[in-house]
This record gives structure tokens, sequence and C-alpha cells, in this order.
């Protein structure tokens, strides 16, 4: 009797087998997904996707915002960027970079930095169109061209070069502390836009 008891068990087997005789050898098979029984929607049901929008090269290669380093003499102190104002706010929106400092008596400077492809900064900056007064300062060199703006106690020096605008924005007790800084601030500005 335990002969057909081992014969069932062997039959058993073998049918189990011979249900799986016609699929190939491969585990990766026996667990796909059931194929869907929806047919996936035409390709004219289907919405296009937009075309994607162009974008504009904001990429510049050289350092250009003024570091701890930079400002050492004017004792800074590093703050929070806030919301861009005065002739900062002017600028085209392709900003590469911005930094913001405080000085020990309150004042404050704030350096924003845009790129104008394809390398026409300076005709962008003889676009800008700030509130206040046209002031002159000593040329700088090594940039295409300049420009500074006050108003109130708020001055801003505005370097081109190259495809390389950078803006530096003092906030001081009186117009006249604020020009004295933005006069300092220029040749440091230039100096890093020249590199």
């Amino acid at each position: 009797m335990p002969h057909r008891g081992v014969a069932v068990v062997a039959a058993v087997a073998l049918l189990g087998l011979s249900g799986c005789a016609d699929r190939p050898n491969d585990l990766d098979t026996y667990y796909d997904d059931p194929t869907p029984s929806a047919k996936p929607p035409s390709p004219s049901a289907t919405p296009a996707p937009p075309p994607p929008k162009p974008s504009v090269s904001v990429s510049v290669e050289r350092p250009v915002l003024l570091t701890a380093s930079d400002l050492a003499d004017e004792g800074v102190q590093r703050a929070a960027v806030g919301p861009a104002k005065g002739c900062l706010a002017e600028l085209p929106d392709t900003v590469v970079g911005e930094a913001s400092w405080w000085y020990p008596s309150g004042a404050s400077l704030n350096q924003r930095v845009v790129s104008i492809p394809p390398k026409d900064a300076g005709a962008a900056l003889k676009a800008v169109k700030c509130d206040g007064q046209q002031h002159t300062i000593p040329a700088q060199a090594g940039v295409d061209a300049q420009r500074v703006w006050c108003t109130g106690p708020t001055c801003t020096v505005l370097l081109a070069k190259d495809a390389t605008l950078s803006a530096v924005q003092v906030t001081a007790g009186s117009a006249a502390r604020a020009l004295d800084a933005a006069k300092r601030l220029a040749p440091l500005a230039a100096e890093k836009l020249d590199q």
C-alpha cells in the first residue's frame, strides 16, 4: 500500500509539471503583469504637450558678487536679501546673483547682478530709468558703461561689462554719505566685472 501513495504523489507532480511544459524556463515571464483589457487611448485623443518656452541664458562665468573680503574695509555684516527696491527694481529680471549687507551705522548695501545676452549690458544699462538725480563719478576701468543714480539717501552704481550688469545700492543716513559709499564701492564692483 505504501507504494500506491508514492505513485499518486508522483502522478500529481507529473501533471503539475506538464502544465508548465509549454512555457519558457524564465521566471520573469511568470510574473508579468496581465495584459490590460482596455486599449490605450489613440494618439489623436491625447493632447499634444505645449511647446517649450524659449529660455534666456543667464550664465555668468566669473564671480561678480562682492564678497566679505572685498568689503572688509567697509565693516559690513551679511544680511538677508529682500525684495529689490528703487533702481535695483528697474533692472531686467535675469538675475544671476544678489547679496545684502548692513553697516554698523544702520546703513544698507545691496548688490544685484543680471545677465543681458548677447553681451549687450551697456545698451541695457542705458535703457534703465531710475528715479532721482544722475551723478557723475570717476570712470571705472574695465567696464563698458556706468551710471550713478541717487534718490534721497539711496545711491545706486550701475556698471556694465559684456553680458553682465552689476548694480550696487547704498542707503545711508544722508544722500552725501550714500554717494560717498557708492564712490568707494564702484571700483570694487568694477574689478569683479573685469576679472
